[in-house]
């Protein structure tokens, strides 16, 4: 199954002045633990709520002065929306990571999929593929 049938379609961006607030507003709005920070639609780094926890919160740093592009992890890693799931979970595995940003051919956000999204879709799969199983005719 390819990435794009299964991941979170038109994944919302932040630009890297977004201020933190602006991102955990958006983050809490869109009920994502993960966004992107882009420049003119092409990814640079994302933010994920790990990152406002600890590399803002828990430093003590002043909350309402930090911006995305101060906290984002700007070592992105990412998956093609047309590799395969096993590509973004050796992805993932590889890089320790549970959420990835879904990447066309111009190198453009069109989603995120996270490990849950792939876990669910291959399950379903599964599932249609044992019922069809039971359900063929036996002589």
């Amino acid at each position: 199954m390819k990435v794009k049938d299964m991941m979170h379609k038109g994944a919302e961006c932040v630009a890297p002045n977004a201020t933190l607030q602006q991102v955990a507003r958006k983050m809490r709005d869109h009920d994502i633990g993960a966004i992107p920070v882009c420049e003119g639609g092409k990814p640079m780094g994302i933010v994920t709520d790990r990152d406002v926890t600890i590399r803002a919160l828990a430093n003590g740093k002043d909350f309402s002065a930090l911006l995305a592009k101060d906290v984002m992890s700007k070592n992105l890693v990412f998956c093609r929306d047309t590799e395969e799931a096993e590509d973004a979970i050796r992805i993932m595995e590889d890089n320790q990571v549970r959420r990835l940003p879904v990447l066309d051919e111009a190198q453009k956000v069109v989603g995120m999929v996270s490990l849950g999204d792939i876990s669910h879709a291959l399950s379903r799969d599964l599932a249609g593929e044992v019922t069809k199983a039971v359900s063929a005719h036996h002589d």
